[in-house]
């Protein structure tokens, strides 16, 4: 699914990595580990696309589909719940053509697929979601902008997970949660029908959702099988 292959990339012109390779397969949920500095964060920028390496494949299997945390905190007079059901693009992309006055054949495969989707089902879902993370069920319809700083992440977060996609990229997820809401985040992680490939300092929390771990160092990118405990045996 993610392709990673002899990549090179540098920053202020030293290698950050050097013929670095990393695979990502359904199913895998894969700890990304290193010291401050190694890279991690500037790995997820190239897996979104943002910037691009020197030489070598970072890549993505065609048709699949990349979800990721947004990093900019949301200003906006949306509901929460609103919020974050714009995580499931197809969901929203349905309700679009469903609004059209006209029944035609294009409408009617719409209804097909909004209800092989379980469309009428998201906003109980995203509600879930955000009780999850520690929002009240009163608070769903909320404007975003409402929300403290670490409040808005939380709803960046429902949005990403809200998001039908094959990989999930986390960044230290649990940074802006409570005991409850990790606790919370772990289970559902454990349950995620995609691929994620996670960032984080915790290591309880690396080993209840993780089944391999990526270590990055020394410019390049090491696999092992197991959690963060396995790996440091």
């Amino acid at each position: 699914m993610l392709n990673i292959l002899n990549m090179t990339y540098l920053q202020g012109g030293i290698p950050l990595f050097e013929q670095a390779n990393l695979q990502a397969f359904a199913d895998q949920r894969i700890g990304l580990v290193g010291k401050n500095g190694c890279g991690k964060s500037t790995l997820f920028r190239l897996i979104r696309g943002e910037i691009k390496a020197e030489a070598g494949e970072v890549s993505l299997q065609s048709g699949k589909t990349l979800a990721y945390v947004e990093q900019e905190i949301a200003h906006s007079d949306q509901a929460a719940l609103e919020f974050a059901l714009d995580g499931d693009v197809k969901l929203r992309q349905l309700e679009k053509i469903l609004l059209k006055a006209e029944h035609d054949a294009a409408w009617f495969a719409a209804q097909q697929q909004f209800e092989a989707i379980d469309g009428y089902g998201a906003p109980a879902r995203a509600a879930q979601l955000l009780n999850g993370l520690g929002f009240a069920s009163d608070a769903l319809q909320r404007p975003v902008a409402s929300f403290s700083g670490g409040w808005r992440m939380r709803l960046n977060l429902a949005r990403a997970l809200m998001c039908r996609a094959d990989l999930l990229l986390l960044d230290e997820p649990t940074n802006h949660l409570d005991l409850e809401a990790i606790l919370w985040l772990e289970q559902y992680l454990s349950r995620y029908p995609g691929s994620i490939l996670l960032v984080s300092h915790d290591r309880e929390f690396l080993n209840a959702t993780v089944n391999r771990i990526a270590h990055v160092h020394d410019r390049v990118i090491d696999s092992y099988a197991g959690d963060y405990d396995d790996f440091e045996r």
